[in-house]
């Protein structure tokens, strides 16, 4: 098992038992006692779980919490870049797409500076500026107004009605959180903002890395069903995979291009 995978099953008992031993992670996973520490301190590092004598704990994550978008940038970077190589295959030249608010996104626009005739459409303000440094002159990129998130995302009505007049073929949606009950945000005025983006756009992508499985926001953007495609990365669990599988139209696994289901 790759470290990725093992942290990412560390992270969903911490989250569903509250609390994980070492001894026990030991035990489980059949690797050392200092296998086990360096994935907590990485795990604690990141923000994920709070390491405490013996084990670690979970971090009180709230429905409303949002950290900054400089924050989530280093976060699970290995797995973003690996979604975001994965989901720029999925874009042709000449299209029109859509990108929200995220790091995973802005991860997605750099793949996208070589793609020819692109139009964009953001309410991102890094994922915009990733294609205006480009200075390619066969883009274009459409900039939302609105009021700024934590997350450099520009929402609210001014954003909601410049939505309204646009359509797009594909939808490359980050999210906070994704769970059995779909995908959330922990700002309602981005949810509104996220919806926009979904009503303009004939295919909706969404991007998540593994950690955000279980993690839910005060307020749903959309139901799997509606999502369709889901890119995540190999540190998915197993219980999350078979949800997903059911519920959106296609799941693929980012660090594994043959592990695509239905």
């Amino acid at each position: 098992m790759l470290a990725p995978q093992r942290q990412s099953m560390i992270v969903e008992r911490v989250r569903r038992n509250g609390a994980v031993r070492v001894a026990e992670l030991v035990e489980e996973f059949k690797v050392s006692d200092m296998t086990i520490r360096r994935d907590l301190e990485s795990l604690a590092d990141r923000g994920l779980v709070s390491k405490v004598h013996g084990g670690a704990t979970a971090v009180d994550i709230g429905s409303t919490d949002e950290p900054g978008f400089a924050a989530k940038s280093v976060r699970e970077k290995e797995a973003k870049e690996a979604i975001a190589r994965t989901a720029a295959d999925l874009v042709k030249p000449g299209e029109a797409i859509a990108l929200s608010g995220g790091t995973t996104t802005w991860t997605l626009a750099q793949h996208l500076i070589g793609v020819a005739e692109l139009t964009v459409v953001t309410n991102s303000v890094p994922v915009a500026d990733v294609f205006y440094r480009s200075g390619r002159t066969d883009q274009t990129v459409i900039l939302t107004g609105g009021i700024r998130t934590p997350s450099d995302a520009l929402v609210g009505p001014f954003a909601v009605a410049a939505l309204d007049t646009i359509n797009v073929d594909t939808l490359f949606l980050g999210v906070h959180g994704i769970s059995a009950s779909g995908f959330t945000t922990p700002n309602i005025d981005e949810s509104e903002t996220d919806r926009a983006l979904i009503r303009a756009s004939r295919r909706l992508v969404v991007l998540a890395d593994s950690t955000k499985w279980e993690i839910v926001g005060i307020r749903t953007i959309a139901r799997c069903e509606e999502a369709d495609v889901l890119v995540c990365d190999s540190g998915l669990p197993q219980s999350a995979r078979d949800v997903f599988t059911d519920r959106v139209g296609r799941l693929v696994i980012a660090d594994h291009p043959n592990e695509v289901t239905r």
